[in-house]
């Protein structure tokens, strides 16, 4: 049998090294993300709560970008509550069980948004429950995370990470790589459904000039989205396995953190504020003693 490893130990704590490199500016980040978070907020659930209290937006694409919106507070509530708290703290440090509730929300929140704007591609009201698979999903990965011994507690970015904990085991994470190359391909298969609905669609728009004006009003924001969120979490998993450690700390924590900045904020507005019903339930919200607009 083989003996046991010198340096095996039960992880009780992970320390997160991602801010190291930037602790100079850290009150500057702090003073940022104090703005930017509650602002974050408030535009999604405006946008939630417009959504839910007018019957005339209860259709599908509305119900669409209420499940973004909602999907945006629930990711970004995994990370931006520890991320302040750590930019004022000395030790940056998380406990296990933190780490495996932090990937949970905020990886489940990133596959959920994927697969909702590839439903919206799909445009079928009833796989509006489909991104509720992909809990199940997270929780397996969880699993097999959490059976790993592991040989290390010290993980190089802002927070936990699925292959940067799978990175510390001691032995083999042979089943883990396997069911996360099979979560891949299953997006990547997203990916090629969409961009072949696309095709389709940009043959069918170029034959008129009022297709042409549909598809810039409401395919292009969401092509851009989904880009977005495409690129991030490429990003993410492929430097995540073979990334160099010459890319400087400040370049990686953005592109980690590219998909909790961006698509919370930009859903609300680009969805909900460029759809002119939305925006003028919106407006009648807050303003409806100065501006006159029809019930």
């Amino acid at each position: 049998m083989q003996p046991p490893l010198e340096n095996e130990s039960s992880v009780l704590v992970f320390t997160l090294s991602g801010l190291n490199e930037t602790m100079e500016n850290r009150f500057v980040f702090f003073s940022f993300t104090a703005l930017f978070y509650p602002l974050m907020v408030f535009c999604n659930v405006t946008v939630i709560f417009t959504i839910i209290l007018h019957k005339k937006l209860h259709e599908p694409m509305f119900v669409f970008l209420c499940n973004l919106c909602i999907n945006g507070l629930f990711g970004t509530s995994g990370f931006y509550p520890k991320f302040m708290y750590d930019l004022l703290a000395h030790d940056h440090v998380i406990s296990y069980t933190g780490c495996l509730i932090q990937i949970f929300v905020i990886y489940s929140s990133a596959l959920c948004e994927f697969s909702t704007l590839t439903v919206m591609a799909y445009d079928r009201y009833l796989a509006i429950c489909r991104p509720l698979e992909y809990h199940s999903i997270m929780t397996n990965l969880i699993i097999l995370i959490s059976r790993l011994t592991l040989c290390g507690s010290t993980i190089e970015k802002l927070f936990c990470e699925i292959w940067a904990v799978a990175k510390l085991s001691c032995f083999s994470t042979t089943v883990n790589n396997v069911f996360g190359y099979i979560v891949i391909l299953t997006y990547f298969g997203h990916a090629v459904f969409i961009f072949c609905s696309y095709i389709h669609l940009i043959r069918k728009c170029i034959k008129s000039i009022e297709s042409r004006h549909k598809f810039m009003q409401t395919c292009v924001p969401h092509l851009l989205s989904l880009i977005n969120v495409t690129v991030a979490l490429l990003f993410d998993v492929l430097y995540s396995r073979y990334g160099s450690k010459n890319v400087p700390q400040s370049v990686r924590n953005f592109m980690a953190l590219e998909f909790l900045l961006v698509p919370p904020i930009l859903n609300p507005l680009i969805y909900g504020l460029n759809l002119t019903t939305v925006r003028q339930q919106v407006m009648r919200m807050f303003f409806k003693k100065q501006v006159g607009i029809s019930e």
